[in-house]
């Protein structure tokens, strides 16, 4: 009978710890870039004056930077120097941190668009007449010539987002070594049990970052973006205003230097380790287990491999074996044939795709959904999700790496963990469908002169007997306030008469177009005054946010609670040796296929509801300034619930396969017994009992779970 040895007490900064602090603080500065780069879509979509479509290339280059390298880092990264191509990478996110940011340099001061600009002098208090006789000056850019429209282009630098998408390419190739090669070098080097709680302070920490990406972006959308280069006292828009472009350039400065610090220890880390919680006589153990399995039948080798569910890597103490690239190049294919034929693996890829599709979609135009439905700032809703979705995220991660580690639960219990919490999500996303605002009042758009809700497409419908004598702008989007709560698209296309004060403080006064309003709730008013800006949205819409944001945050924690579980399962489902290649395909498809396409599928289908086009300074269409929001938000949850639906079929499909698996080791695990009984009643024929048996039945399990 022999006596286990106790394993000694790891020290408390081991090295395997010291590498998930640092692990840990790059997958912060690394969300904190990423999640920054989602709060600043509408900046940047704004600054340069583009549609949502085309945000949403920029927004996936990054996904195209990981397609670029992710498999030959996945597959040859795990035979190198792990934690040194980490840091090479780190360096190569800040090196695109600060690519993003330099168009704010190179480009000129931003103009936005107003009708008033043309008319307005410095240092004046005099009053101004916005509906005026002859306004052909308002319209100079629709008479503007090819040649003249190209120089103002390139004095404009329309094309400077180039840079921003060339900077996102080069932080998604940096990212690429951090997940596949950390998570294996932890999952390698740690014990088993610990492998689920590690990954949940990984994501957890990951999430912290997003918080405070979001929150910053909160803080720097507040901020006008040529601060300390313009007077602010001379701009007449504030942050809630649909051209207001705030300071994106600067939390990509900030991400950069992060990005830089958290790569330093990286360098300074050994490339093995020895196993957590192994005994010092390690060279005594090893001989102990070959003496030991010198005397196993070849069935009992087999089941020992097999360990829980999968086979687990117990050699890590072992250094690797000096390999040649061309030995490493020679075993790709065969690693990829070996990889994608286990079924599971297969059924995992599919499921993450389609949830990569939802999620990145739901949250890259989340704020723009809280803008338009609810009538949120930018500022506003970037903030909101930092401060109350991503913290309930992490909250929920915590949770479900506790349960995991709690309740010890096995690779089917796992999968049962991942499909209740995307099941009661999706269930909570169903009844964001009812939490819904009115469209916001705008003449002309989404109501007649005459106060008739009926939305419009056209720009005609802009014009009104009130109007028609002022020759207005019908492409510009200068919004005006009036007393009774309607918005207006111009000064001028209210049918103001005069105005007094400057900037911020100007007033429109004798606005004819009100006295068009009709019936009872829209009497004309006797103080016909409006005032810069667009109308807030009625009192009830804020009580319908409040809902619709206890329901978001609730879905938020729901749904994080799988997320640990379902990464256990891929884990649990390759083999030890393929691990960090069938990460590094795991993040490689789900970027390419469900990272880098929502964006522009979203954006794309996004744009058809729009109602009211932006002018560029230089003449022709530029960002969309007024959704349609009922079309809106059926396009957009529509969109998140086909996905997530499937989803939820998908992770059926891949529980059935789990439990099918589990059977056959069951009965492997009965056969070994029966061996060993008949070996015990000097049965000469319990092996070929156990071959035969094997032969049978257990050539998919071969190949699907020891690949």
């Amino acid at each position: 009978m022999s006596v286990e040895t106790k394993a000694p007490r790891e020290p408390c900064c081991s090295k395997l710890k010291l590498f998930l602090v640092s692990l840990s603080f790059v997958y912060f500065a690394k969300a904190f870039g990423g999640s920054y780069m989602k709060s600043s879509i509408t900046q940047i979509e704004r600054r340069f004056d583009i549609p949502s479509s085309l945000v949403g290339v920029i927004d996936g280059s990054f996904e195209i930077g990981n397609l670029l390298v992710i498999a030959f880092v996945s597959y040859f990264g795990a035979k190198l120097h792990r934690p040194r191509l980490i840091g090479i990478g780190c360096l190569i996110m800040a090196a695109g941190a600060f690519l993003t940011a330099l168009p704010h340099v190179l480009q000129g001061q931003y103009v936005y668009e107003t009708t008033l600009s043309h008319i307005l002098e410095d240092n004046t208090t005099e009053s101004i007449l916005p509906c005026l006789a002859n306004t052909s000056h308002l319209v100079i850019n629709d008479q503007a010539t090819a040649a003249s429209k190209a120089a103002c282009e390139k004095e404009a630098g329309s094309s400077m987002w180039i840079y921003v998408f060339l900077g996102n390419m080069l932080r998604g190739i940096g990212e690429t070594p951090v997940m596949p090669l950390g998570v294996s070098y932890l999952d390698d080097y740690a014990r088993k049990e610990n492998t689920a709680i590690y990954l949940a302070c990984l994501q957890t920490v990951g999430i912290l970052g997003p918080v405070f990406g979001f929150m910053f972006g909160s803080f720097c959308a507040k901020i006008y973006v040529d601060i300390g280069s313009v007077d602010l006292d001379s701009i007449s828009i504030n942050h809630k205003d649909s051209r207001w472009v705030g300071a994106w350039w600067l939390g990509f400065l900030v991400s950069g230097f992060l990005m830089l610090l958290a790569g330093i220890p990286f360098w300074f880390l050994p490339n093995t380790l020895a196993k957590q919680g192994k005994s010092p006589s390690k060279k005594k153990q090893k001989e102990d287990r070959q003496a030991k399995s010198s005397s196993d039948t070849p069935e009992e080798e087999e089941e020992q491999e097999q360990g829980g569910f999968l086979p687990e890597d117990n050699t890590e103490e072992d250094a690797p074996k000096p390999v040649t690239m061309a030995a490493m190049a020679k075993d790709f294919a065969p690693s990829l044939k070996r990889l994608f034929s286990n079924k599971v693996y297969l059924l995992i890829i599919l499921t993450s795709v389609v949830a990569f599709n939802g999620f990145i979609g739901m949250i890259t135009f989340k704020p723009k959904f809280m803008e338009q439905v609810y009538g949120q700032s930018p500022s506003k809703a970037i903030f909101l999700i930092g401060s109350m979705n991503l913290p309930a995220v992490a909250v929920g991660v915590i949770v479900g790496g506790f349960v995991m580690k709690r309740f010890k639960l096995s690779v089917l219990g796992a999968a049962r963990l991942s499909i209740f919490s995307s099941f009661f999500s999706f269930c909570l996303l169903l009844i964001q469908y009812f939490l819904q605002c009115d469209n916001s009042e705008v003449a002309g758009l989404t109501m007649t002169y005459q106060g008739v809700t009926e939305v419009s497409y056209q720009q005609d419908s802009l014009l009104s007997q009130c109007n028609m004598g002022c020759s207005c702008s019908l492409k510009h989007w200068d919004p005006v306030c009036t007393s009774n709560g309607i918005t207006y698209a111009s000064p001028c296309l209210a049918g103001c008469q005069t105005s007094t004060g400057i900037g911020k403080e100007m007033e429109f006064h004798n606005c004819t177009c009100m006295q068009e309003l009709k019936g009872e709730q829209m009497a004309p008013p006797t103080n016909m005054s409006a005032i810069l800006g667009q109308c807030p949205r009625k009192s009830d819409c804020d009580r319908m946010f409040k809902f619709y944001m206890a329901v978001s945050v609730l879905g938020s924690f729901v749904s994080a609670c799988g997320g640990t579980s379902g990464y256990i399962v891929l884990l649990r489902s390759i083999h030890p040796d393929l691990k960090s290649l069938a990460l590094g395909m795991h993040t490689l498809i789900g970027r390419t296929l469900g990272g880098f396409p929502p964006p522009i599928y979203f954006g794309a289908l996004i744009d058809r509801t729009c109602l009211k086009w932006g002018l560029k300074r230089c003449g022709g269409q530029g960002a969309c300034r007024l959704y349609d929001s009922h079309a809106f938000r059926i396009t957009f949850l529509g969109l998140v619930y086909c996905l997530y639906g499937l989803v939820n079929l998908l992770w059926g499909v891949l529980y059935l396969q789990l439990s099918k698996r589990q059977k056959k080791l069951e009965l492997r695990s009965q056969a070994k017994a029966t061996a060993l009984e008949a070996s015990g009643n000097n049965n000469p024929n319990g092996h070929a009992m156990v071959s035969i048996f094997k032969n049978k039945d257990d050539l998919d399990l071969d190949s699907e779970s020891t690949i």
